[in-house]
């Protein structure tokens, strides 16, 4: 290539257009990238319509080789995560790239220099913006198209990054399981009466969501969201625009037949939500910038509805409280989610992720009930 690569910072309406466009470009040709909604993606640029640029500031850049654009990132400081771990941490997103080494490692570069000269002595990423986002980089599983809500890079990144200086800070798993398999080997069975045992012993009990109460619903998984999981590593509490937010991303997807509360002796302990894996519609509807949005809707709602295409179920989020840790409340509720997809024959699979490394307790419960980790993904840090 003879024309050396260029980084410059997002500043025009021309900019943000290549900056926005550029995933389309990237993966063009990888059948296994889900594209996003159009306007999801742009509202998650939009500092006025994502709730987390309330207390981040950064920029975005984007590489480019004479007129053509060839990567993409943003740099910014999380002021709630550095508040609440009590570090001083830069971080890195929106990270794209061609198969391109110069053009990577000038993009971490800049987000490098972008964080030192902010005052911050690590850089960490990718994450875009928060870990409710997407975030982590995917180092295995790249033969196994993306579920709802997980990252999808080629596996180029990996070495980019690293050579970038980058090492590995955390992994999360994300964890398979298929109707067939539970069932051949009596999983489900097992799981059951494990789970019957813990109810009776520690007054554990477990109840679909109302669908008549959504809303008084919803703000009891608000309530129970942040304390349940406060002690996560990188877990930043959820401001109340944030989790409203959530809730009401969550219910485009939302299917009640997938979300239980666990109660201990009465009191509020836990909930699981699962929901159908929208990738299977979205992949099909092929979301584009220059597509109008309610075609793209039309479409996803005949793969969806009309003629139902999604098989597989994720479960994105499950919490115990502290205080009812070590009860069995994860294994009832788990128990709950996996009886719920079985019960359901449309569905014919389930990934339940992501999980922490570091999450010992929940990677065994996984392991010992026949769930199989089929992804990995990666946080990245180095000193600035």
């Amino acid at each position: 290539m003879s024309n050396a690569v260029i980084v410059r910072k997002v500043e025009t309406p021309s900019d943000f257009k290549a900056f926005f466009e550029f995933p389309w470009l990237a993966y063009k040709n990888d059948p296994n990238w889900v594209p996003p909604l159009v306007s999801i993606r742009r509202d998650l640029f939009d500092k006025q319509k994502n709730p987390a640029w309330e207390y981040c500031e950064g920029d975005l850049f984007a590489a480019w080789r004479g007129d053509q654009i060839v990567g993409t990132i943003a740099a910014f400081i999380n002021r709630r995560h550095n508040e609440f771990h009590d570090e001083r941490v830069g971080w890195f997103g929106a990270f794209e790239v061609y198969d391109d080494r110069e053009a990577a490692s000038a993009l971490l570069n800049t987000a490098t220099q972008w964080v030192k000269d902010a005052g911050y002595p690590i850089l960490r990423g990718p994450q875009t913006f928060t870990t409710h986002d997407e975030c982590g980089l995917l180092v295995e599983g790249f033969d196994k198209p993306p579920v709802l809500l997980y990252p999808y890079n080629p596996a180029h990144y990996v070495g980019h990054i690293e050579a970038a200086g980058f090492h590995k800070a955390m992994d999360t798993y994300g964890f398979y399981i298929n109707r067939q398999a539970t069932l051949a080997r009596g999983l489900d069975d097992r799981l059951a009466r494990l789970a019957k045992g813990i109810m009776k012993r520690n007054k554990v009990t477990v109840r679909s969501i109302d669908r008549k109460n959504l809303k008084t619903e919803f703000a009891l998984f608000k309530e129970l969201y942040n304390v349940a999981w406060e002690r996560n590593w990188g877990f930043v509490p959820m401001t109340p625009r944030e989790l409203d937010a959530l809730v009401a991303s969550l219910g485009t997807f939302f299917d009640a037949d997938l979300a239980f509360f666990a109660y201990v002796d009465g009191q509020p302990a836990g909930f699981v939500l699962a929901v159908p894996n929208f990738n299977e519609v979205l992949i099909k509807a092929y979301p584009q910038p220059g597509t109008p949005e309610p075609l793209t809707l039309l479409r996803a709602l005949w793969h969806w509805k009309l003629r139902p295409s999604i098989r597989g179920v994720r479960v994105p989020l499950m919490g115990v409280k502290e205080a009812y840790r070590g009860k069995g409340v994860d294994v009832v509720l788990y128990n709950q989610a996996l009886r719920a997809m079985l019960d359901n024959s449309r569905y014919d699979y389930c990934d339940s992720g992501w999980i922490l490394e570091s999450n010992q307790n929940m990677v065994s419960i996984a392991k010992n009930f026949g769930q199989e980790i089929y992804k990995v993904f990666r946080f990245y840090e180095k000193m600035v």
